[in-house]
């Protein structure tokens, strides 16, 4: 664990503290959890959540847990930005600072706080332990401690240790008019299915998703809800909604709001290791996870799911698995690696999970 100044100023138990984590989506979620335990152990404690605006949705329901939106395109951009954001956020009286992400624009963040004299911790991403995973020669296939407890860390290092196999997941949300009017009123089991990634390699390839997608919809008991973002990814889902029975793509038809709505709602979702795995797993969703070149021993393992729910390539024909820790690089023929997946295998985990 990374520290600027012993933590000595939270000791209180009403201490503020500013917990920063300010991309991507997936990394975002997977604090849910952790602050959700975090505020149960100590409510006294006030938590201000620096991060997108975007993200404000996935922390309005945690007790004493507001949201600080930073402009870091805008008025917070560059070192002068930062700086002025660290006053800004000096004003709100906080006592200490949890850095889960631990990247440039944090690290301009701890020097500004420490010359304000307030504690930092930061997380520790152990990037040697996933460097001696992810590379060719003299691997150390092991599983490495989760991003998730990984945050619960700097929680402790700030003197507010929490055990997350205490942790209760919410409520489902309830549905707008909206949902129900798009997703309809039939009494059958919601399987949500988000099948691309910020890389193809742990994207599932469309050939085989749409035979994914021919099979769930023979089984009249069983209603596809489709889920992405951005027009091309869209497009994939629209065609996909046309061309198979009870399948719907939600793909810009809902808020944020209402998406996390709605998958609190899902009977499980099938994703690959992305974002929309964890935003499943912050309710209590059933997650079936596809892994590509990517592993769930990086530490990237949707929160409390079984490991039996991780579908994974052949590794003995393709042992360099995992290639890297987000999926960017692997060696030549490893761009395929996902396609050892095949439909049977989902279809029968989707059997399992579901009934």
């Amino acid at each position: 664990m990374k520290s600027t100044n012993k933590a000595s100023a939270t000791q209180g138990k009403s201490a503020h503290i500013l917990v920063i984590r300010l991309s991507a989506m997936g990394d975002v979620a997977m604090v849910v959890p952790v602050l959700q335990t975090l505020t149960a152990t100590y409510p006294e404690l006030k938590i201000t959540m620096l991060t997108r605006g975007f993200f404000k949705p996935m922390f309005q329901d945690i007790p004493k847990v507001s949201v600080y939106e930073a402009d870091v395109n805008g008025v917070h951009q560059g070192v002068l930005g930062l700086s002025r954001l660290a006053k800004e956020l000096r004003d709100e009286d906080i006592d200490a600072v949890a850095d889960l992400h631990n990247v440039l624009r944090s690290n301009v963040l701890k020097s500004v706080f420490y010359l304000f004299g307030i504690p930092v911790e930061q997380i520790d991403k152990g990037r040697k332990e996933k460097k001696a995973l992810t590379r060719e020669k003299d691997k150390v296939f092991k599983p490495l401690k989760s991003t998730h407890q990984r945050y619960a860390d700097v929680f402790s290092a700030l003197g507010y240790p929490i055990d997350l196999s205490t942790h209760h997941f919410p409520k489902k949300k309830q549905l707008s008019e909206n949902i129900k009017k798009i997703v309809g009123p039939e009494p059958k089991k919601w399987l949500g299915i988000a099948p691309f990634a910020q890389h193809n390699s742990k994207a599932y390839p469309p050939d085989l998703m749409a035979e994914v997608l021919n099979q769930l919809s023979r089984n009249n008991k069983i209603k596809v809800l489709l889920f992405g973002g951005g027009e091309n990814e869209k497009e994939q889902l629209e065609s996909w909604e046309e061309q198979f029975e009870d399948t719907l793509s939600v793909a810009g038809k809902l808020s944020f709001e209402e998406e996390l709505a709605l998958i609190s709602n899902l009977d499980a979702m099938v994703s690959m290791d992305s974002g929309n795995g964890h935003l499943a797993t912050m309710f209590g969703i059933p997650v079936i996870s596809i892994w590509g070149v990517t592993h769930p021993y990086a530490g990237f393992r949707p929160f409390k799911q079984p490991e039996r729910n991780s579908l994974l390539p052949n590794l003995e024909k393709y042992p360099n698995i995992p290639t890297s820790i987000y999926g960017n690089k692997y060696p030549e023929g490893y761009e395929n690696a996902i396609r050892e997946i095949y439909p049977e295998q989902i279809l029968g985990k989707i059997n399992e999970v579901l009934f």
